[in-house]
Order: structure tokens, then sequence, then C-alpha cells
């Protein structure tokens, strides 16, 4: 069977956590990686007699998600949702059901096309299993160890519209969402820690059809590219089913990306195999029209925004390698560096290049440098502005000034985890001592001109080449001669500069 002639339906659920300091209803701290079950209490335990407290921040989080998300953000209400499983210690969930904080939003995709937002609601998180055993599954585990610590912190599901086609809009629009998560501060987004995961449920019906096909629902996607291979491979195992004769059964199944196929795990439940009644232990929530305007107000420009404003640097366009940089340069909260960088009198090509290229690759202390000037401010000194503006007027030439933004990075980074305050290390950075320091001063205008004169004498059948060859002998010899100036004066000659003093000898 040709999958040309099927549609694949997606609709995606998004669980992400909110970055509170402490629990949903308690007091117990907020945090990935502690020791197991010692962030708890007997409210998150659901032991008798406890009595659950809403936290004020946590609401907050959740409208500012439902504002980012153009939702309506409406009065809500909380439910018991009810199920045995030894995560929840409590045997019921917190969560929201048929009043929702926030209804009917959208998302804009940077491609262009809009995926419906169904609800965004409050709920708390369960506890973590982990099964002992040969796969880490419960089928072949030995035993199981249950952490509580994740039990009862804060979570908001955002549950999409089935408006998705395929698996690479799905990851668009998570890659996209987890930008606005973070951008809203809402969450930190990390994947790798579980503060984010993806619920999908996929069908396929004949292309031109009006009617769904079943759905399947796959379970806990925990990275961008298991969530674009699950459906994937759930779409075409259910293409095959029908091309068989065999019908295609509603339920929840598992990912195994080892196997990279999905699984069955049971029969899909609905609302009323968990029961949901009104939570007796929480009054309604009605966040009032003042609390809801001061909410929009705090929201600074999402990263839609942010892109649009990289490419009105640019001039306007953003084709191809540009457009690239600048995705990754907003998906890492690089670019109020790139913005200061041009205010500064660099050109917005170079700073972009050298924050979605260098300062990327400097992984954790490259974030760290630019979480440094977002809390000092847009008018602040920065070295990675510094070191651009170097390079673009020829103090630096592009190795060296590589060299150096590497260098000054690693530099404040390590000052910052050895206690340093975010403004003592950026005030100790001085990239143009650091130059010197690494033995960067650039050359006089004389100096370069006698070792491009020296080059020349030592190389005259080459030279003579250069002179007299066509453009692609000129081309390779061009290079030849500057990598040859370059090892004459280990590296401080600017490439630019040497270009022009051998375009002048031709």
């Amino acid at each position: 069977m040709s999958t040309d002639s099927w549609e694949t339906v997606i609709g995606l659920e998004v669980h992400c956590e909110l970055a509170t300091r402490t629990k949903l209803f308690c007091g117990c701290r907020n945090a990935f990686g502690d020791e197991p079950n010692t962030n708890v209490c007997p409210v998150c335990l659901g032991l008798p007699g406890s009595l659950p407290v809403l936290n004020e921040y946590a609401v907050e989080l959740a409208m500012r998600i439902g504002a980012a998300l153009h939702c309506e953000i409406r009065a809500s209400s909380f439910a018991r949702k009810n199920y045995f499983y030894p995560d929840q210690a409590k045997d019921y969930q917190i969560s929201q059901y048929d009043e929702p904080i926030n209804v009917a939003g959208w998302l804009g995709l940077p491609g262009g096309s809009r995926v419906g937002v169904t609800r965004a609601h409050l709920e708390e998180d369960t506890g973590k299993l982990t099964h002992v055993g040969d796969g880490g599954r419960i089928g072949s585990a030995r035993h199981a160890l249950v952490d509580y610590n994740r039990s009862g912190v804060p979570l908001v599901e955002i549950v999409s519209e089935p408006d998705i086609r395929s698996a690479a809009q799905a990851r668009e629009y998570a890659s996209e969402l987890r930008g606005i998560l973070v951008a809203t501060g809402a969450s930190d987004g990390r994947l790798e820690e579980g503060s984010m995961r993806f619920d999908a449920n996929v069908s396929v019906r004949p292309l031109g059809a009006s009617e769904f096909g079943t759905r399947a629902e796959i379970k806990n996607l925990n990275s961008l590219r298991s969530l674009g291979r699950a459906i994937d491979y759930e779409a075409a195992r259910q293409m095959a089913l029908i091309a068989a004769g065999e019908p295609v059964h509603q339920e929840t199944r598992h990912w195994d990306e080892a196997a990279g196929r999905t699984e069955s795990m049971r029969s899909k439940e609905e609302a009323n195999d968990y029961r949901y009644f009104p939570e007796p232990d929480l009054v309604p929530l009605a966040p009032d029209a003042a609390w809801q305007e001061r909410v929009r107000a705090s929201l600074g420009p999402m990263p839609a925004d942010r892109r649009a404003e990289l490419v009105g640097l640019l001039g306007g366009a953003s084709t191809g390698a540009a457009a690239d940089q600048i995705r990754a340069v907003v998906d890492l909260g690089l670019d109020p560096l790139v913005r200061a960088a041009v205010t500064a009198g660099a050109p917005a090509a170079l700073a972009l290049a050298r924050a979605a290229n260098e300062l990327a690759a400097e992984g954790e202390a490259g974030l760290i440098l630019a979480q440094a000037a977002n809390e000092l401010g847009p008018g602040a000194d920065s070295p990675f502005t510094t070191i651009v503006v170097m390079e673009s007027g020829g103090t630096l030439s592009p190795t060296q000034s590589k060299a150096v933004l590497s260098a000054s990075v690693q530099a404040i980074s390590a000052d910052i985890k050895g206690g340093a305050s975010v403004t003592a290390a950026i005030a100790r950075s001085d990239p143009a001592a650091l130059a010197k320091e690494m033995g960067f001063e650039a050359l006089e205008a004389d100096t370069l001109a006698a070792v491009v004169t020296d080059v020349i004498a030592k190389n005259p059948e080459e030279w003579a080449r250069l002179v007299g060859g066509d453009d692609v002998t000129k081309k390779k010899l061009r290079g030849f001669f500057t990598g040859e100036v370059m090892k004459a004066t280990a590296g401080k000659a600017n490439g630019s500069e040497v270009a022009a003093e051998l375009g002048r000898r031709l």
C-alpha cells in the first residue's frame, strides 16, 4: 500500500513541569536529582488527614502559558482522577477535568501553519518508577523502585487539536512549544530531565477522508527524535494493518527506542474509567481580570518575535544557513548577545554566525555567558560584543576571534562556577588583554607588507603562476600565499588584510 494515498492525523499531549520552588499542593521542594524520597510530606503522599493548599505561583505560570498560546483564561476547578498505580501513593491524581484554566488557543509554527490548542490545564505529577531487570520494562523486571520526589510537582498539560499531519510537523510543534515555555519562564523545558514529555495520539485515514481513523496513544516520549520516530512507525503500522484487512485497536502503546517500534501496553482508557469527581478539599480557582492582565503584561517577546527581529537585523533575508542560525540562536537564548553586538556596530551576519556556531559549541559555558548578559541587561558591556567588534574592525582575524571567544567564555564560566558573581566575572574579563596574552596583537601595515614581500621572494614560481594564471589558479594560489603569510606571522595576520595586500601586489 502506497503511503501517498493515506493521511496521518496527530494530536499531542505535552506535559511540562512548572519552574516553581515548591510542589503544587504542599511546601516540599521541587527539584530534579535529589536523593529519592527526600522531598515528600503527608500531603504529597496523600496520608490521612492531610489537606492540599494551592501554589499561587504555579497558577501564575499556568496563566503565562495560556496567554502565550492565545488561550482564553477561565475560572476553573480541580477534580480527582482515580486510578491505582504505585507511582501515585494516594491512588488518585488532582487534575482539572471539565473546567480547565486555559482553553481554545493556538500555536503558530515557523513554517506558517497553525495548530489549535484545546486546553492547557493544571495538575500534579506522579512519582517515578524504575523497573529493575533486563530492558527496564515492567514485563521483565525483577522488582521496581519508586521515588515520590516528583509526586505533586506542578504540571501543565497542553492538549493540541488533531491538526498535525506529519512527524516533521509534530517535531516542529514540540520544538516551538518548548521555546515558548522557556521564554515565559514557566518551565526549563529540559527533556533529558523529564521536565517536558510528550504523548502522541496517532491515526491514519484515506487521503481526502473527513472522518478520523482509530487512534493509538504513544506514551511518555522524552525527546524530539523519539517523538518523530514513534509517529512514523505507528502510522506505518496502522496502514499495514488496514492493508491486511485487520482492525486498528484503540489502545495505549509504549515506544521502545532500542527496537524502534511501538508495543501495546493496555486498552485506551476513557474519561469514565477514571471516575472523575470534584476535589472536595479545594475551592474553585477564579483569577480576576487584574491578575490576568498583570500576567499578560509581564510576558516578554516570544521566539517567533525574536526570530523576526534577527531577520530584520539581517536586512529581511533569512533563507538557508541564516534561517538555521537564527533558529539555533533563539532556541539557545543567545539572541540578546547578537542584538547587543549589532548595536555596538558589529555586522549582524558576523554576530549571528559567532553566536550560532562558536558560542553554541561552548555548550553550558556559552549559555552561562548568555544568562549573564540577560541578568546584567542590554546596556552592559559583553565580552562577546567586544570580541565580535574587534574582529569586524580587523583587530582580530576570524581564527583569532574564535580562539579568544572560546577562552573568554570558559574563563567567565569558571569564575561563576567558582562562586564569583556575574557582575564580577564579566568585569574581570578583558578580551583585548586576553588576545595580547594569546599573542594575537595586530600587525602594523608596514610589518605585514614586509612579510608578504618575503613570502613572494621565497616562492617566485608560485607568484608567477598567480600573476598569469586563470581564475581557478589564482583562487588556489591566493589561498597558498595567505597560508604562508599566516605561518610566517604565527597566525597574527588578518586574513582580509593579507588578501588586500596581495591584491595591491597583483
